[in-house]
């Protein structure tokens, strides 16, 4: 006896219903990547804010003023440590290497940077301290890195940075045997820096007022 061949349920859809699902997969799939790529992007910011308000994996703090409590008894060892990246043609150095400070103590120290090149360059610098667990309680005042850096050809430049040790470090007992923090900088170049206008002379100044 003959039997009938049977249909199975994939042969029994249509082209058009097949083609329908193909794209419905397609665009579920092209929205996934697209919320992915997206989340990518909002992370970088995030992460940066997170960091500045954490102290999270070394970043120190920014602050206003010198500490409420002003300084206590307890010292610490304050390392400087300079690094250039690739393709910055410039020396870049602090001028001390070690100091000892009281916690709380608001302190100005100096790094020089060269520019030893036949032209105008421009670099931006990163940081962070060592150990990574003391970001909250490095506090700057006043820092180089906020800023990106032109500097010309040959020349030399004094850069400074206020900081202070946040008093609160003491009541940390996990910190009770640190002894020392390293605050590291790392210049890496710029590719498009921002132009910036230059000041009027005096005769530009006299012939626009005449």
């Amino acid at each position: 006896m003959d039997h009938e061949p049977t249909i199975s349920r994939d042969q029994s859809r249509t082209p058009s219903k097949r083609i329908g699902r193909d794209v419905l997969v397609a665009s579920i799939c092209g929205g996934v990547v697209a919320l992915m790529v997206g989340a990518s992007y909002a992370a970088v910011p995030f992460y940066n804010w997170f960091c500045r308000a954490t102290g999270f994996n070394g970043t120190t703090q920014v602050a206003i003023s010198a500490p409420a409590t002003g300084p206590i008894a307890r010292k610490i060892a304050v390392r400087f440590d300079s690094n250039v990246a690739p393709g910055l043609p410039w020396k870049f150095e602090p001028e001390q290497n070690e100091i000892e400070v009281n916690i709380g103590q608001v302190v100005t120290v100096f790094y020089t940077v060269t520019n030893q090149a036949a032209r105008t360059t421009a670099g931006q610098a990163a940081y962070n301290v060592a150990p990574l667990t003391v970001g909250s309680y490095f506090q700057k005042i006043n820092c180089f890195c906020f800023t990106e850096q032109t500097m010309a050809p040959g020349e030399k430049r004094e850069m400074p940075v206020v900081f202070y040790v946040d008093p609160s470090l003491a009541d940390d007992h996990e910190n009770d045997g640190l002894n020392t923090i390293t605050l590291s900088y790392t210049f890496y170049p710029v590719r498009d820096p921002v132009v910036k206008p230059l000041a009027a002379s005096e005769d530009d100044k006299r012939k626009g007022n005449l």
